[in-house]
């Protein structure tokens, strides 16, 4: 099989960037346990399975050859973060359809095509198993690891999914993609967190995202005002990236934000109904958090605002059926200047 003819054929499915990488070891592949063993995975224990799946995908599909790489632009035509204690702030990722869907679908068809045109065995990966797809972004020439741990492509900056095809094909593979971030401190410099604690070494631990979405329990009080008014992710040290500035918009549809969640009022998501909240996030990437779990993070959001205005609309929240939801009202409330009966910190 021709690796341009699949090139082609995956970019008149709608995919932005598409590379071949070799299934051969890499220093990112070896740094990944010593990333584990630093604990910077957090409470994401599920990277800890299939850890060796992870550094040989071969043992993934017996006889696997290469690694089709695919990327799709998803910057749509909307502002960067902007800040205004009023609204918060959803990453842009998940102001659409699940990703998951979209790419998955294009990758599906892409491998079922791949079959049909030839012997050939395949499976299909968008951040649903044990392959670390960036590493293999950057071996197929798709993009540069950023110091800020994204896959950044010259031509289309970061605003990218990823999505891998492991296949048995002996295909030639492209030419890693050169690190062009040069002297550049952007992204470590406006990390609200500092969650980078290097270039290229991000703790997950102090990422916004990772507080927003992976962190289950109560956010720490100490990291709560770092948090600021992001509900769900972050975007800061791609916004920040000089290789963004230039970067395309999307036309895939599904990628427009859906209704009420680009700059969402925080005063409309507090008087949302669970049913509300239902509707606002199906089909998106927000109902890995869950409607509780945003809940939460809304709490400190509006805790974080600074509009006394809030307070009534928090206290109904003091008796919530969720105690994540329940404490964190409170420290809203008091962090607001209300009276909350015997505030403390969790339960």
């Amino acid at each position: 099989m021709d690796a341009a003819r699949i090139k082609d054929h995956a970019k008149s499915l709608g995919f932005t960037l598409v590379g071949i990488a070799p299934l051969g070891p890499s220093p990112e592949l070896l740094f990944y346990p010593q990333w584990l063993e630093r604990g910077y995975a957090g409470e994401m224990h599920y990277l800890e399975r299939q850890k060796s799946a992870r550094m040989d995908p071969q043992s993934l599909l017996p006889g696997a050859r290469s690694m089709i790489v695919c990327a799709v632009n998803y910057n749509v035509d909307r502002p960067l973060t902007t800040f205004d204690k009023l609204r918060a702030w959803i990453s842009r990722y998940a102001w659409g359809v699940d990703y998951h869907r979209t790419v998955s679908a294009k990758l599906r068809e892409l491998a079922s095509w791949l079959e049909t045109c030839g012997p050939a065995r395949t499976r299909t990966y968008v951040d649903t198993g044990p392959v670390v797809e960036r590493v293999f972004a950057k071996y197929a020439g798709v993009g540069w690891f950023g110091k800020n741990t994204c896959i950044i492509n010259e031509k289309a900056g970061s605003w990218l999914f990823l999505g891998c095809i492991l296949t048995d094909l002996e295909l030639d593979p492209d030419a890693p993609a050169p690190d062009r971030c040069g002297s550049c401190r952007r992204c470590l410099d406006a990390c609200p967190t500092g969650a980078i604690l290097a270039p290229y070494v991000l703790d997950s631990r102090k990422c916004i995202s990772y507080t927003t979405i992976e962190l289950r329990g109560p956010i720490p009080e100490a990291d709560r005002a770092g948090v600021g008014h992001h509900l769900f992710g972050c975007d800061i040290c791609q916004d920040v990236c000089p290789w963004n500035r230039k970067a395309p918009f999307s036309t895939e549809s599904s990628f427009q934000p859906k209704r009420g969640l680009f700059r969402p009022e925080i005063r409309t998501l507090l008087g949302l109904s669970d049913d509300g909240w239902r509707d606002l996030i199906r089909g998106t990437a927000l109902q890995r958090a869950k409607v509780h779990g945003l809940l939460r993070n809304l709490m400190v959001v509006a805790g974080n605002s600074g509009d006394r205005s809030l307070t009534p609309l928090l206290k109904r929240f003091l008796s919530h059926e969720n105690e994540h939801v329940r404490s964190h009202a409170r420290w809203a409330v008091h962090q607001l200047g209300g009276e909350t009966q015997m505030y403390t910190e969790g339960e």
